[in-house]
């Protein structure tokens, strides 16, 4: 396992200007989904949010919203907030930086049509969560505001049981955490079992779900 599902404090002390999880003390929580949209997964999501009123920001591959225009559309009819996760889910420590930086404005361009270039807020999530330190700049530079996580649900990895993958997300929240999961193909199995019982878990605590798509953090 190459990742931390609670993101140690000494992290977002490197990198402040990365979103990590809000300062706040209200009981609410921000739900992230990567990857999609697919329709195997995510109309499942939207549902499920919607029976607890949730909000929710979703982090799409451009590919995917050019496949799926009405899931992607559904998205933004229930009042979901969404962000730019690259045309094609590509790794920035793994690409040249103008290809990386391609990809993105790739993404951005269908965003942009489909929003009549009238954006409230550039969101960007990059891909495994890796960045370089040049393009982290360019994004800036961009006026993206880049989301990573407070707690990750593991939900992608395929050796984390539907019950860790609930217990990494129960035992790790707290108020402003922002928590990944995946509507994608390999998290389906997982994402099925923990987000009903995430939901409803803190919703009897009190707690409420909401978008980012109005946090200012930089």
């Amino acid at each position: 396992m190459n990742y931390l599902v609670k993101t140690p404090f000494w992290l977002r002390l490197l990198f402040p200007k990365l979103l990590w999880r809000v300062n706040t003390s209200e009981k609410v929580i921000y739900l992230t989904f990567d990857d999609g949209p697919i329709p195997e997964v995510t109309p499942f999501v939207l549902a499920e949010l919607k029976k607890f009123h949730a909000k929710a920001t979703f982090f799409c591959i451009g590919n995917n919203i050019e496949k799926h225009p009405q899931i992607f559309k559904k998205i933004l009819d229930d009042g979901h907030s969404v962000g730019n996760h690259t045309l094609n889910h590509l790794n920035a420590r793994k690409v040249a930086f103008d290809e990386y930086m391609q990809n993105v404005n790739g993404c951005e361009q269908i965003l942009q049509n489909i929003f009549s270039s009238n954006r409230e807020l550039k969101l960007f999530r990059p891909p495994y969560g890796r960045l370089t330190r040049k393009v982290r700049r360019a994004l800036f530079n961009e006026g993206y505001s880049i989301v990573m996580w407070d707690v990750i649900s593991a939900d992608f990895d395929l050796a984390v049981s539907p019950e860790k993958c609930l217990e990494n997300v129960l035992r790790n929240v707290r108020e402003g955490s922002v928590v990944v999961f995946h509507d994608s193909q390999k998290a389906k199995e997982k994402i099925e079992y923990t987000l009903p019982l995430v939901l409803e878990h803190f919703s009897k605590k009190g707690y409420f779900f909401d978008s980012l798509n109005t946090i200012a953090y930089r």
